[in-house]
């Protein structure tokens, strides 16, 4: 079994994310790992295709400073020390890929709600994280809420 030093997880900030969070705190834990946590901002004029025709700025400012906050809580109710939380803007496979390199991580943790199919080969952020990492992936399954 691997001996991970650092963990990086992945969220998406949805009550989902705490299963997420609780398996690689769980692992950080075992290994005595620093932990580090991401959450992707997709810049929302590329959502919509660049085609906007008014200033986005301030809604984009409104959904970092919303995000900001919604990390901070959460890394806050862990019982696990946690090394950085980070609010990146761009595209999620790619900040997730630049930030495990940057921290040298050696795991990544994710959420994965177990689709199958093309739905998981060709709409996973998952599945983009799994292809372009340079460390071990573990995709946490979601189990329903409720």
């Amino acid at each position: 079994m691997a001996n991970y030093k650092r963990v990086l997880v992945a969220v998406d900030l949805t009550d989902d994310s705490d299963q997420v969070l609780q398996r690689a705190v769980d692992i950080a834990e075992r290994n005595g790992a620093a932990l580090h946590i991401i959450h992707v901002i997709e810049i929302i004029s590329f959502a919509y295709g660049g085609d906007v025709p008014m200033d986005l700025t301030s809604l984009q400012e409104q959904i970092d400073k919303h995000a900001n906050e919604r990390m901070k809580a959460k890394a806050e109710a862990l019982n696990y020390p946690v090394e950085e939380t980070l609010v990146a803007t761009g595209n999620t496979e790619e900040e997730i890929h630049q930030h495990a390199d940057k921290i040298s991580a050696d795991l990544i943790v994710i959420g994965s709600h177990g689709r199958h199919g093309l739905a998981l080969v060709l709409g996973s952020t998952s599945n983009g994280v799994l292809h372009g990492a340079k460390c071990d992936i573990l995709a946490v399954h979601l189990k329903e809420q409720g």
